[in-house]
């Protein structure tokens, strides 16, 4: 064997450096946190007014959809009628029931949006009275919200305290803070557990499902049916168009004051420091799109709530958050 075929040996100087164990470490890639996405899409579309143009769009097709429906309609109960005196007067029997069912909704309808009207002008009657503290207005106005919640069962106890200590307070805020303190209280606790249970929802559901608009559908359904049930507890009782309206008033209040975006201190303190970057993109999605939820419903209630909170401390989006998602994700 030549000298040119023999293998080369190179002789490495300081050998004890290079050990494994002193080396650096390989970089993690840095995933930006998850931002709930699918809230804040939902939000801006929610809060998004149309254009002039738009809504003129809109309405002419209705106006054209409706026209066309109605014509077509009308000829062909006429010449059913031709052909047929009986089964003609059957399909324009079922008109009648169909209209007559519309009418009836439409008047729901009405009835739901009187009542979230009648909300709204109690709110503003007690913020009023919070300002000039008069006793005799104080009173009236308690009476008001005894009435509006007569037929609540379960709020008799708390109307019976009403009746019977509010002789003994003499001055307007007193009175306003003990009609709080015994008809908003147990009605608080039932719209908190609403909004845990929308926010459970959407977290479980962002986690798990995989496709890209099943979560902004799932928010969106979880969050209008939260904001309806939150509406009946506090006696809003609103239909389909009323729902529509708090959600898109409540999305426009939180775009308005950048409440819809979740930070790490919310994350940290639902979950504790660092457990986030161990779990999944998904899981940690999930995680920010169910405290969005739920500051979604604490503005839900303020909203439909007839008394702003004073004496009741608003509930606060991280311990809904942590109740909602206990037993969905371990703390670490």
């Amino acid at each position: 064997m030549t000298g040119q075929n023999q293998p080369a040996l190179i002789e490495l100087k300081d050998t004890a450096k290079a050990n494994p164990s002193t080396a650096p470490a390989v970089p993690e890639l840095q995933e930006p946190a998850p931002q709930g996405q699918a809230l804040q899409s939902l939000a801006l579309l929610a809060a998004r007014r149309p254009s002039f143009l738009w809504r003129l769009f809109w309405m002419a097709l209705l106006a054209l959809l409706s026209a066309a429906i109605s014509i077509a309609t009308w000829d062909f109960v006429t010449e059913l009628l031709t052909r047929n005196i009986w089964l003609g007067r059957v399909v324009l029997g079922s008109i009648g029931i169909f209209l007559f069912a519309g009418l009836g909704l439409a008047i729901r309808e009405w009835i739901a949006l009187s009542r979230l009207h009648r909300v709204d002008k109690l709110r503003h009657a007690v913020e009023v009275e919070l300002a000039t503290s008069d006793l005799e207005s104080a009173r009236v106005l308690t009476d008001r919200l005894v009435r509006f919640y007569g037929g609540r069962a379960e709020l008799r106890w708390a109307k019976d305290n009403i009746a019977t200590q509010r002789g003994e307070i003499l001055d307007g805020d007193g009175l306003l803070a003990l009609t709080e303190r015994q008809l908003m209280a147990p009605l608080d606790a039932a719209a908190q557990r609403e909004v845990e249970a929308a926010a459970r929802q959407v977290a479980s559901i962002t986690a798990i499902v995989p496709l890209a608009l099943a979560d902004v559908i799932v928010a969106l359904t979880a969050n209008l049916r939260m904001v309806r049930r939150i509406a009946e507890i506090y006696g809003g009782r609103a239909g389909s168009f009323g729902s529509w309206r708090l959600l898109k008033s409540v999305m426009m209040h939180l775009v308005a004051t950048g409440a819809v975006a979740v930070g790490d201190d919310l994350i940290g303190s639902v979950l504790g420091g660092g457990v986030v970057s161990k779990l999944s993109r998904r899981f940690g999605e999930g995680v920010v799109n169910g405290a969005l939820t739920a500051r979604v419903g604490v503005a839900a209630m303020e909203v439909c709530r007839p008394m702003p909170f004073r004496q009741v401390k608003k509930p606060r989006v991280t311990v809904l958050v942590k109740n909602a998602l206990a037993g969905l994700f371990t703390r670490g």
